[in-house]
């Protein structure tokens, strides 16, 4: 459940930490995140995803009993999973400052993900985008994002405690996160936005009551 920072970097090859790229298998009863590794050994594909999905189950069962009752925004345990957004849109590393405007207004979001192949290559959102082109002016809607450092982004897991994401963006001034799944790919995404939902939700049913 733990959540890790990706540094700033040009978009070359995947930019994930090391835990979601390449993890292996040792005793299931051990299982943690914090292990990685450059290879998974001699554990299969579904050997890792059994092991996987049952570490987050453990989770979910563990702290699911000590929430019950309570609202989930009060809950000591707040899986990302409950509150994130399954929606993602992405542009090749390739596609310029433009093309991440244009794919941001067509789809009426401020967040896209940035793809090297198959790879997860960085977060950029529009308050990003505008500084950037603030800071460079002249020239810069054909600027390729390949050839452009982007900003730091968080990665966090399904299963990741939100109250504790909330306090590391808040940390590292950043307004989202990017889930990513048990296969390292992306799952979706948690913004500032969806934290405002929840208690903003949870204030209209105490008002109600």
């Amino acid at each position: 459940m733990s959540i890790f920072v990706s540094e700033p970097g040009r978009p070359v090859g995947t930019r994930l930490p090391e835990i979601f790229r390449g993890r292996r298998v040792g005793d299931v009863t051990q299982l943690t995140e914090a292990k990685a590794v450059t290879s998974r050994g001699d554990a299969t594909d579904a050997e890792f995803q059994q092991a996987a999905q049952s570490g987050s189950q453990r989770a979910l069962e563990q702290y699911g009993a000590t929430g019950a009752g309570e609202s989930r925004e009060l809950r000591a345990y707040l899986p990302v999973s409950t509150i994130y957004s399954p929606v993602l849109y992405s542009r090749p590393a390739s596609a310029t400052i433009a093309d991440a405007l244009t794919a941001m207004d067509e789809h009426g979001v401020h967040h896209v993900v940035i793809m090297a192949e198959d790879n997860v290559a960085g977060l950029i959102d529009l308050r990003w985008i505008l500084g950037w082109i603030r800071e460079h002016k002249a020239g810069v809607m054909d600027q390729r994002l390949e050839h452009i450092e982007l900003p730091a982004f968080l990665t966090a897991s399904p299963e990741t405690d939100a109250h504790q994401l909330a306090r590391l963006m808040l940390a590292h001034q950043l307004n989202a996160a990017l889930v990513i799944d048990h296969d390292g790919k992306p799952a979706g995404i948690i913004t500032s936005t969806d934290y405002l939902r929840l208690y903003a939700n949870s204030g209209r049913h105490e008002g109600s009551v």
